[in-house]
This record gives structure tokens, C-alpha cells and sequence, in this order.
């Protein structure tokens, strides 16, 4: 996958668990739910339909209590056990968007490593303005945290 550094961020690391186990953490709504954004924040799943096309729609709660709409997205590839590609600048209903903080097309690959799962994740915007926006918001810090929970969960699966 070729990176444009202009518009493009990207996020690579180790899980050192199986290819199938990160995958699952992915595909079941439950296990996505505990590491999909930065605790303390919560996370519910309401549409995980996992094809192109797909909706892919999460709640957010900061303490627990009411949840809010979080991320209104569409698939637009998922081949099994490899690669998730979604988007938020098309909704779950299949309308153009103007998702905030910042559209995005976001791809995650799988790849086996030695030490488990080589996790990859590239985020790519529309112009160098909104990758510089979301470079800004703390994607490094944010996407890494989520990784990090990820291989928690999945390191822990085993």
C-alpha cells in the first residue's frame, strides 16, 4: 500500500497474537466494543455488517453514562483474515457525509509475522489540509491507543 505522505497517516505494529484472533477482535461486536476507542471512554456497537457496503455504526460514552453517535461509517472491502477498508465520508444509509472531526478512508491489514500479527493501519484524507487536522487532533496518540488496547485484548485471548 503506497503512502502518500501528504494525505496519508499511517500506523504499524507487533500483536503478538494469531492473525485469526486479531481478525475476531475486528469481527465480533463484543470484543470490538472493549477496545475500539481510548478508555476510559466506552463503546457500543450498533451495525457491524462486515462486507462492502456494510454498515459500520459505534456509540461513545466518556463516563460510562449516556452514549452518543461516534462513528456512522460504510465498508468498502473486507477480505477475511487480511484487510478492512472502510470509510466515514459515505454513512451507513449510503449518503455522502461530512463526518467531524474529519473524513477519512481508513485500510487495516493483517499480515502473519514471527511474533504473531504484523498490525498495519493507513488512514487517507482528501486533501493535505484535513490530514494535517487530524495529525493535529492526536491521531498517533489516539489510533496508537486503540492498537495498543487491541493487542492487549488479543495477547490475552490466547
Amino acid at each position: 500500500m503506497n503512502l502518500d505522505r501528504d494525505l496519508d497517516l499511517d500506523l504499524e505494529r507487533i500483536i503478538r497474537a494469531p492473525r485469526a484472533t486479531v481478525w475476531s477482535a475486528w469481527t465480533d461486536p463484543s470484543r470490538l466494543e472493549r477496545w475500539w476507542v481510548p478508555a476510559p471512554s466506552r463503546c457500543r456497537v450498533d451495525r457491524l455488517d462486515l462486507r462492502p457496503g456494510g454498515a459500520f455504526v459505534t456509540r461513545l460514552s466518556d463516563d460510562g453514562g449516556e452514549f452518543v453517535p461516534h462513528m456512522d461509517a460504510c465498508f468498502l472491502a473486507v477480505d477475511e483474515l487480511e484487510r478492512i477498508v472502510f470509510t466515514n465520508a459515505i454513512d451507513s444509509a449510503w449518503r455522502p457525509a461530512s463526518p467531524a472531526p474529519v473524513a477519512m478512508t481508513a485500510a487495516i491489514t493483517l499480515t502473519d509475522h514471527p511474533d504473531g500479527t504484523h498490525y498495519r493501519v493507513v488512514v487517507r484524507h482528501g486533501d493535505p489540509e484535513a490530514r494535517a487536522h487530524h495529525d493535529k487532533l492526536g491521531f498517533a496518540e489516539g489510533w496508537g491507543t486503540v492498537a495498543a488496547q487491541l493487542a492487549a485484548l488479543t495477547e490475552n485471548m490466547q
